[in-house]
């Protein structure tokens, strides 16, 4: 067993918090026997829970504050007074070293403002992305921008696909992933400028990714790579999209099994293979979104996760913590501006070659 990571919760974001933050890290806690949680909230509500869980009482430590960041709060109210509440002080003690990771539920706009205001972008990075997993035929696959920024050049989305590939390695435990950006066609001239020259760049790029090219949206579902890079807009709908998408088939499977007596005899006889499909596109078994590129970790768990769902959500800040997704991400950067040439740099260098044979041919 590796030493203790600690992960700080707001016990007070989210639909049905604190009975299900509490009982996430429950469930958490009996799947990794290492974790400490410094939990941040009314105390009044949290202490008498955590009485229900025996075996949260020696691995807690609960930090009282009555603020709470609403569903509906602005990001520009959440940074004039969220620092003091239970989301602000969940990502300063991250800041602050008291935490590796911190997971949070609820308002996604104030996290987002809050995490990037406390505790900063990194290096080599211009703007964090919105990262999660998805759930497709053959597997999981990581998907980023889910939303952060609604439009992107191309350096944001290199820099998206080796945080991506990070990601990948990080929690899928793919070795070399493959990635690719979303585009409306695979051939080589689709696509804005920005996609165009984000694709000339990762061809050219030295980090531990294979990179694909492009991919449609019908790739997302068949999991034709490891990781999706898109902007934020284009993310978002996608993603949105394919959970109404499975939502419906969900429903229309269901009201066919039920319509005769033979539809629910054969149901019957498929109720392991149904009860397979049902667990590998329930989102809370994929549940945790990352907040990419900022100077620590921070997971987002969906507002309704039931507290399974939010122990995956603390398993996602586990696993980045664990395998220094940071230090990854770090060292790719580093790689990949070693290889970059700057176009003018490069027409430079063109000329005074020409230059240097037209000499040597006047001689």
């Amino acid at each position: 067993m590796t030493s203790e990571l600690i992960i700080s919760l707001d016990a007070m974001g989210g639909d049905h918090a604190p009975d299900i933050v509490i009982e996430g890290a429950s469930i958490a806690r009996e799947r990794m026997p290492n974790l400490r949680f410094v939990i941040y909230g009314d105390e009044t509500k949290i202490v008498p829970l955590l009485t229900r869980f025996p075996n949260l009482k020696s691995c807690c430590e609960v930090f009282h504050t009555d603020k709470v960041i609403s569903a509906d709060e602005k990001p520009s109210q959440a940074l004039r007074r969220g620092r003091d509440s239970s989301m602000g002080k969940s990502i300063q003690a991250v800041k602050d070293g008291k935490a590796n990771a911190a997971v949070l539920a609820g308002n996604t706009g104030a996290q987002m403002a809050l995490a990037k205001f406390i505790l900063r972008t990194m290096p080599g990075i211009d703007r964090p992305a919105l990262a999660s997993i998805i759930p497709t035929s053959r597997g999981e696959s990581i998907m980023l921008d889910l939303g952060a920024n609604v439009e992107c050049d191309e350096n944001n989305l290199v820099q998206f696909a080796i945080m991506g590939a990070a990601f990948a390695r990080t929690v899928l435990g793919v070795s070399k992933p493959t990635v690719a950006i979303l585009n409306v066609g695979v051939e080589g001239l689709k696509g804005s400028n920005a996609i165009q020259e984000a694709d000339r760049m990762l061809r050219e790029a030295n980090i531990p990714m294979d990179y694909k090219g492009f991919t449609e949206g019908h790739g997302l579902g068949s999991g034709e790579v490891d990781v999706v890079v898109t902007d934020g807009f284009t993310g978002n709908i996608a993603l949105k999209t394919a959970e109404g998408t499975a939502k419906m088939i969900a429903n229309l499977l269901k009201r066919s099994l039920n319509e005769s007596l033979v539809s629910k005899l054969g149901a019957l006889f498929a109720s392991s293979s149904l009860l397979a499909l049902k667990n590998h596109l329930d989102p809370n078994n994929h549940n945790g979104a990352v907040f990419m590129g900022l100077n620590g970790l921070v997971i987002k768990s969906h507002g309704g996760a039931s507290a399974s769902g939010f122990a995956s959500a603390i398993g996602v800040a586990y696993d980045m913590a664990e395998n220094d997704l940071a230090g990854k991400i770090t060292r790719d950067l580093t790689n990949f501006n070693s290889t970059v040439i700057d176009p003018e740099v490069e027409e430079a260098d063109n000329e005074a070659k020409v230059i240097e044979m037209n000499i040597k041919e006047q001689k």
